[in-house]
Parts: C-alpha cells; structure tokens; sequence
C-alpha cells in the first residue's frame, strides 16, 4: 500500500464470514486498502486513527427488506430519521419497497419505470447511508412484465410480487415476472401467503364477529404460508431463475424451501428479527393498541417455530436475516386498533430498521445459536452478494469502506424512547441485549461516532445493483 490513509482502524478483532483475526484495517478514497496484522507504520500518515483494541470490526449491516416512507410535506424527516436510525443500529446500506404506503403515487403503482424515477427523486439528498430500491410489482400495474428489463438496466434488479393483499400479483403473471427476471439479470423476491385461504379465513372471523387484532394471527396459520411458498417455488422451479422468499415465519414453511433447495430450486430466503425474539403469546394482550403492536404478515408464531428459524440460520436453510421494518406509529397507523376497528382494516408492520444487529448478536452469537462469522454472513456479506451490492456487504481490500466498531460487553435494555427512527415505538420494548455499535462509517466517513450521529443528510449514495447470485 502507497497511499496514505484517510481512516486507520487497529487492534481490533475484525470478523468476516470465513473468520475472524486481530488485524488493522486501512481506508483511502473510501474503500479499503489493507488489513494485516500491523499497520503501524502508517499511523503517523493517517489522517484519523482509532485503536478498535477490545472492539468487533464488522462490515456493515445490509438490510435488504424496509418500507422506509419517502418524505412528504407532513413529514419531511421520516426518510431521513429512518437512515439515521439505521446508521445507529449499525446498518450501512439498506434497500426499501415504493409499495403503497411508503409514500408512492398511484402513477408509480401503475408503472415500475415511473416507480423508479419518481423514489429516486424523492429520496434524492435525503439519507444518510447507502440506499437501493426494490420495486413492488402491483397487480394494478398497466404492463409491468414489459418494463422488468429496463428496471433491471437501471440497477434495480430485485423487485417484490405479494400473493395476497389488494394489490397481489395474479400467479399467472408472477411466474412470468420470475421468468423474465431471471432472463434478464434480476431476481423477484415474493411475499408467500394463499390469497384463497387467507381470504376465506379472515371472511369467516368476520362475520363470527371476531374482529379484535388478536384474530389477525388466527386467519393466518403456518400451512397459508406454507402452501402458498410451495406454490411459488415450484414457479421458480420451472422458470430456472433466482428467487428470494421474504419474511418466512414457520417451520412449515421452511421446510418447502428446504425441500425446493435440495431439487436444485435457486432460491434463498430471509427471516426477521421479530420472529427469531416474539411468539404469538403477544396477541393474548387484552389491549387492542398493545396486540396492534405486533400485527405483521405472516404473523408470530410459536415457540417451536421460532427455534426452528433458528436452526435453519445456523444450518444455512435460510440465507439471510432482513428487517421487514415498517415505521407505524401507535399514534397513526396502529391508532385505529382503539376504535374497534375490524384487524383486517389495521395496518400490518413493525418497526426494526435500528435494532437488526442488536438482536442477532445478542440472541445469536452471545446465547450459542450461532457464530460470530455466521451473523456477519446473515445481515451483511450473504445480503449484499444476493442482492447484486458487489462493494457491500464484507471487509476485503477494494470494497467500500461500510465499517461498524461493535463493543461486544454491555449488557442494556431496548427502550422506545432511546431510538431514532421514525416510529414512537419497538416491539422490542424491555427486551434485555448484550454489545452495542460504538461507531460506524460509509464508504470512510463517519456516520455515528462513539454511540452519537456526526453524519450529513445526503450523504449516503443510490446504489446501482448488480446481478443477484444465484
């Protein structure tokens, strides 16, 4: 190395998905430029040094699943706070959905290639870490398989399917989108749930006048998922393309991706933080704003599921872990669970942008259900191969400089009211974790330093992706 270096990093343990060592870490230019056992020599012409010694060096998180909300002129922050709360969590990079309610018009639901411009112009300045975009293709599209190929040229090449809500897919028409994806460099990620059982079933509650948000959980049994991933596998079977299963909560479930993986199905697939901490005992609170906190699609589910998830992340049945945030506030969007309206009428989402990397390690790496190496494969190095973030994702000389300084020994308590994104609450709320994110940097520059935000809205960058392994 002949440049001198912009950011030197020494004595920490710097972890990557093969392994981990004591190294320092050099940066210039925002990439970085070398790790070896010792770069002393370079102290004296580094601009800034920081002893890592007792310190985690990680590769930034990289949260392939949000529904981030684009600024408008009622809340001219939220994009902005969401980045920052990422940027606290230790997440570097994040990809968000333009489904409706992230702000999007009605013209970008209708055309994937207004989708593009019309996010890139609204989140355009507004972020303080590196942002992509995944388009969600709505059912009311006029003629989205036509425009798949120059969404892809325009460096959004994954896009999301629904099999279930207003705005689904017909299957007939997402098997086509698989199979032009797939043929043209892209990859479509899909939400599997049946929308003839689950339409059937949430039918049926309401007319026994079980509308309370505890029956959410109740229309959407494991076997809905579970049949409707079958379903889409075995497009994704007969389309030979990359396929990305969002959001699986079940064993049930899982064991389709297990079964689709072992006939050569090039599918990976994503869990989320919410169903590797909380269990459907959640929906047992008799307060209908309380239970409303949780009401997510597919919903929590039980303790053995939850362990199931678990041991597929450890035995690499499933790839990645994504946070599926949802910035509702209990002020807004839940506010309708006080009114008595019905659960189906009550928006589904939770909040998570901020607290990925905190639950993995602390319910995974400190608690023995997974490795060190392995986590940093889950939310980062996995994350950005499959989702085409070639300079993402790990610590290797030449990638972009995504750096997070995690001091792996406090024990504290997740709280509301310590947070930054948009939301006013966590569904974590109480829930004691051990380590936290210290410091973070963005291709170099320093985003939170010493546990406080020093960065600049606009910073981060619009990632142009690649194409998705598979």
């Amino acid at each position: 190395m002949t440049e001198s270096p912009d950011l030197l990093i020494t004595g920490g343990t710097v972890v990557t998905a093969g392994g981990s060592r004591r190294a320092d870490l050099a940066v210039a230019g925002g990439r970085i430029t070398a790790i070896e056992p010792d770069l002393g020599g370079l102290q004296a012409a580094a601009r800034e040094s920081i002893d890592a010694a007792g310190l985690l060096v990680l590769p930034g998180a990289v949260d392939v699943h949000t529904h981030t909300r684009v600024a408008t002129d009622a809340y001219p922050d939220r994009f902005f706070q969401d980045s920052v709360g990422a940027a606290f969590g230790g997440t570097t990079t994040f990809l968000s959905f333009n489904n409706p309610g992230t702000g999007s018009s009605l013209a970008a639901e209708r055309s994937l290639l207004t989708g593009v411009r019309e996010w890139r112009a609204a989140t355009d300045g507004d972020s303080a870490i590196d942002i992509g975009l995944s388009l969600v293709i709505s059912g009311h599209a006029d003629d989205p398989i036509a425009e798949l190929p120059a969404t892809i040229d325009a460096g959004v090449t994954t896009s999301k399917a629904f099999m279930v809500f207003d705005f689904r897919l017909p299957d007939a028409r997402l098997f086509e989108a698989m199979r032009v994806m797939g043929a043209h460099g892209g990859m479509l990620q899909v939400h599997c749930e049946d929308a003839v059982l689950l339409d059937a079933a949430v039918a049926s509650a309401l007319q026994r006048g079980d509308v309370l948000p505890r029956y959410h959980a109740s229309t959407r049994p494991s076997y809905i998922e579970a049949v409707a991933t079958a379903r889409a596998l075995a497009f994704a079977r007969m389309a030979d393309g990359p396929v990305h299963v969002v959001h699986l909560s079940s064993a049930a479930a899982l064991e389709e991706v297990r079964r689709a993986k072992a006939t050569g199905v090039r599918v990976s697939a994503e869990t989320c933080p919410d169903y590797l901490v909380l269990t459907e005992e959640r929906y047992d609170d008799p307060d209908p704003v309380a239970c409303a906190r949780f009401l997510v699609a597919p919903p929590l589910r039980t303790p053995a599921d939850r362990e199931a998830l678990w041991a597929g992340l450890a035995d690499s049945s499933l790839d990645l872990v994504a946070t599926d945030h949802v910035p509702d506030r209990l002020d807004t969007e839940k506010a309708a669970a006080a009114n008595d309206v019905p659960f189906n009428q009550i928006s589904n989402g939770s909040p998570g942008i901020e607290t990925l990397l905190a639950i993995l390690y602390s319910e995974g790496v400190a608690k023995g259900r997974i490795t060190l190496e392995r986590m940093v494969d889950l939310v980062a190095t996995t994350p950005a191969r499959r989702f085409g973030l070639g300079a993402k994702g790990a610590l290797e000389v030449g990638r972009d400089a995504d750096i997070v300084l995690f001091d792996p020994t406090p024990d504290r308590t997740i709280r509301a009211a310590d947070l930054h994104h948009s939301s006013d609450y966590t569904p974590y709320e109480g829930l004691a974790v051990t380590g936290a994110v210290q410091s973070v940097f963005v291709r170099g520059r320093a985003v939170i330093r010493d546990g406080g935000f020093v960065g600049t809205r606009g910073v981060g960058r619009f990632v142009e992706r690649g194409d998705p392994a598979g």
